[in-house]
């Protein structure tokens, strides 16, 4: 007899999903392996900026281009001085 009178025995166990495995994405702003300190992204380096942008002009989330907070950070305020001094659109396509 279960402990809760009120709950029923399952007739069929759940069969355990294999956890899957997460690959840890290296960080794009990462120089030889290496963070540099203090750590800087380029507002005039637009090639890089792009990559981290999508086509509608929106700053990609952290989970999706691999980027630690700190480098985010950093990133958002480039973008963010890129699209003032006219180098970004503030808009995409």
């Amino acid at each position: 007899m279960s402990r809760f009178p009120f709950q029923k025995r399952a007739k069929f166990a759940r069969k355990r999903t294999k956890a899957k495995i997460r690959i840890k994405r290296k960080d794009p702003l990462l120089v030889d392996g290496k963070r540099p300190k203090p750590l800087y992204v380029d507002y005039k380096d637009v090639d890089l900026l792009k990559k981290l942008t999508s086509r509608q002009g929106k700053i990609i989330s952290r989970r999706k281009n691999g980027c630690c907070a700190t480098s985010q950070h950093a990133v958002a305020e480039a973008i963010k001085r890129s699209r003032f001094m006219a180098l970004l659109p503030y808009v995409g396509d």
